[in-house]
């Protein structure tokens, strides 16, 4: 099985980034618990700050891969562009957040991707990617 979890803005950051909300875990050092946690998925992962490039790696990944685990920052609340390319793909995409998002500011409660998702899974800290896997794997 082969799994491509997408991150996007600001999520090179975990580990500097306001450790209150997203902890003091880098992302690439999670991913090697995540990796060994599952050695039997090839699980490869992709970050970048820029919208056009998440949907360029959807493209490349989606019909070739079992699943995505998308984080997708802050486009999660703007981006229909986004919304369009889930549903051109055939893999299933699961949307995840660290931070339960409905408690915090009013404009982050609207996510425009989540209706183009297999599920949305939010507020576990980097253990949300974990419980994406085990969606996916299910």
């Amino acid at each position: 099985m082969k799994i491509q979890i997408i991150n996007g803005p600001n999520i090179n950051l975990l580990g500097k980034r306001e450790p209150g909300i997203y902890g003091s875990e880098s992302f690439n050092d999670y991913l090697l618990k995540l990796k060994q946690l599952y050695p039997q998925v090839e699980i490869a992962y992709y970050q970048s700050n820029h919208e056009g490039d998440l949907i360029d790696k959807l493209h490349e990944v989606g019909f070739d891969y079992d699943g995505i685990i998308l984080n997708a920052g802050a486009y999660t609340h703007t981006s229909i562009a986004l919304q369009d390319a889930i549903r051109a793909i055939k893999a299933p995409v699961i949307e995840v957040h660290i931070s339960n998002v409905h408690a915090r500011e009013e404009f982050r409660h609207k996510s425009m991707i989540s209706c183009a998702c297999k599920g949305v899974i939010l507020g576990f800290g980097l253990n949300s990617y974990r419980l994406a896997m085990e969606a996916l794997l299910a």
